[in-house]
């Protein structure tokens, strides 16, 4: 047929859909919230104080986590970081979309990390990663990064607007029903939003960013959004040749080191925003 804007005819595009679960039956969906409701909350520690602190206690496992933060500033080193720690007691699938195995095994060896039990994958498929993870009953899947990944019932570009909508919607669902972590990462575009569109924070449970001033080897993490724990809560990390090492006393960064006091010298304490 013809558009009646553009008057261009033959111009309408299949687009296949997933079919949704509103078909349930009630009392099957009252029976999984009663029993969802009276199961305690299962949190999985981080290794990293820090890290534990901005998640309000752990990464909670059914949680959606995105990661953001400009290219290069530490956000798969940390996440490495993670997956190496956790995958000593856990099934840890680590899905790059940037990188070869070759070239994450590489940096986790820069690292001194044993990624021996960690399950690398690179694939830009997110149906074939999501399989994989379901197969390996894996505790955390981390997808770095969402740019990159594709899902074939949108029939678009990698990192467009519906792929990057799709794609989440669809590590969201299996979040939830296979009970498994999830955490995404997110370049931060010139103004400042993450993977482009603001609707990706709406899809989550939990944004944090990943920031840092130019030229400071110190990286400071923010939670904008936690529905598991505290939002504005703050991380500190240096980054070192080992990767990142968290910050305990993030006030000794900022004050005078001096072993003597300095006459004439003022601390002052100032708040953006």
């Amino acid at each position: 047929g013809q558009c009646p804007h553009c008057s261009e005819w033959n111009s309408l595009s299949r687009l296949s859909v997933p079919a949704g679960s509103a078909r349930s039956a009630p009392a099957a969906m009252a029976s999984v919230v009663a029993g969802a409701a009276a199961a305690p909350g299962t949190r999985l520690g981080l290794g990293l104080a820090e890290l534990d602190r901005v998640f309000g206690g752990g990464l909670a496992a059914g949680s959606v986590t995105l990661l953001g933060g400009e290219p290069g500033i530490g956000k798969s080193t940390l996440l490495l970081q993670v997956a190496a720690g956790l995958a000593v007691d856990h099934t840890v699938v680590y899905a790059s979309g940037e990188e070869s195995i070759q070239q994450t095994a590489m940096r986790a060896q820069r690292l001194g990390l044993d990624a021996a039990r960690l399950g690398l994958v690179s694939d830009n498929s997110l149906d074939a990663i999501l399989a994989l993870a379901g197969e390996q009953r894996a505790a955390l899947l981390i997808v770095d990064s969402i740019q990159t990944m594709q899902t074939a019932t949108v029939d678009s570009s990698a990192g467009s607007v519906t792929q990057l909508r799709e794609c989440t919607a669809a590590l969201v669902r299996f979040a939830k029903s296979q009970h498994v972590a999830v955490i995404i990462v997110g370049h931060v575009t010139k103004d400042g939003t993450i993977a482009g569109p603001k609707l990706l924070e709406h899809l989550v449970d939990t944004v944090l960013y990943f920031e840092s001033d130019a030229g400071s080897r110190y990286r400071m993490l923010r939670a904008s959004k936690n529905r598991f724990g505290p939002v504005n809560e703050l991380g500190f990390f240096a980054m070192t040749e080992g990767g990142l090492k968290e910050v305990k006393n993030p006030s000794a960064i900022f004050l005078s080191r001096n072993p003597d006091p300095a006459p004439g010298s003022v601390v002052m304490v100032a708040r953006d925003g």
